[in-house]
């Protein structure tokens, strides 16, 4: 397959490296230092089950030098996608498919807004990743997980988008990559928004790693509010999600590494622009559109907001 990677951070970086790596026809776009280091010296990928280097990497800052891909891996963070969608629109032909990778659950409305719903992807990934350097890697942890279906319950009108799914699948199996295309896309990105939701505003908030949150008793009852908040509007939204969503989703974070820090927690401490307004922050947004109360998650996000909005240059008062 033909496969763009746009945003090529630790998530698109990873997969998209791992693609190219098992013969995929792989373009990268990066900008700036990043971009320089792949061009020149290839991808680095630092792993715990592999280390590996693509070398020479497909590199670029134009998607209109990338031309039309089969499929368009969106590696960029929650409030960066309807501007990619814009700027992405020069790879997107007549049977593009794009993969959303966000935290969240609004990315592929968002996509569909710009490129129109019959290209759009419902996506989500489970993976601890960073960039380290220019075209630097680093894989710290959890199994590389991607998973990845047609939004709307009826299917798509348009054939190619299953078609196109179904390849990328066998792509990514041949990467040795895990990867399923669920019944039920939504659903199962809404189960992974009650996992990254809770362990990154409650982190966030505790300036603690997820070992010491679930430890504590107090920290892991908030980490249960969270997700019992986020349960109760994703089901007032028509999502199905399964009964025992919640307890297997603590028994996942039981499982982590206890000095696991997610990527919004990390950008919080370190003073960066986060997702705040499309994990926690969405939340609230989602439930005063459905009348579900989620004071906890109004907590963590009316606590963080300040910080956020310091980090982006906005005034306080």
């Amino acid at each position: 397959m033909r496969i763009g990677v746009f945003g090529t951070g630790g998530v698109g970086g990873y997969f998209g490296g791992k693609l190219a790596q098992a013969g995929e026809d792989v373009v990268f776009i990066a900008r700036g230092g990043h971009l320089k280091a792949i061009q020149q010296s290839g991808l680095r990928v630092d792993s715990p089950i592999g280390d590996f280097h693509i070398m020479p990497a497909q590199a670029t800052a134009d998607p209109e030098a990338a031309g039309v891909v089969d499929c368009v891996l969106l590696g960029v963070k929650a409030w960066q996608v309807s501007g990619a969608a814009a700027a992405m629109k020069p790879m997107v032909g007549e049977q593009t498919v794009v993969l959303p990778l966000q935290n969240g659950v609004e990315a592929p409305k968002e996509l569909a807004a710009v490129l129109g719903a019959e290209h759009v992807l419902g996506g989500l990934c489970k993976i601890s990743t960073q960039v380290v350097g220019p075209g630097h890697i680093r894989h710290m942890g959890l199994e590389p997980y991607i998973a990845f279906g047609e939004i709307s319950e009826g299917r798509s009108s348009q054939a190619f988008i299953g078609k196109q799914a179904e390849r990328l699948r066998e792509a990514f199996s041949r990467a040795g990559v895990r990867a399923e295309t669920p019944a039920d896309i939504q659903a199962a990105m809404w189960e992974k928004f009650l996992f990254i939701a809770a362990i990154s505003g409650v982190g966030a908030v505790a300036r603690a790693p997820v070992g010491e949150v679930r430890f504590l008793v107090g920290s892991r009852g908030m980490l249960e509010q969270v997700m019992e908040e986020i349960y109760a509007v994703a089901l007032a939204k028509g999502v199905k999600l399964a009964g025992d969503a919640i307890p297997r989703t603590m028994a996942f974070v039981d499982g982590l590494p206890a000095g696991s820090v997610p990527s919004m927690q990390r950008d919080i401490l370190d003073g960066r622009p986060s997702e705040l307004e499309y994990q926690n922050g969405a939340v609230v947004r989602m439930g005063q559109e459905s009348g579900v109360p989620t004071p906890v998650n109004a907590f963590i996000y009316h606590s963080l907001l300040p910080q956020e909005r310091r980090a982006r240059g906005m005034q306080n008062a």
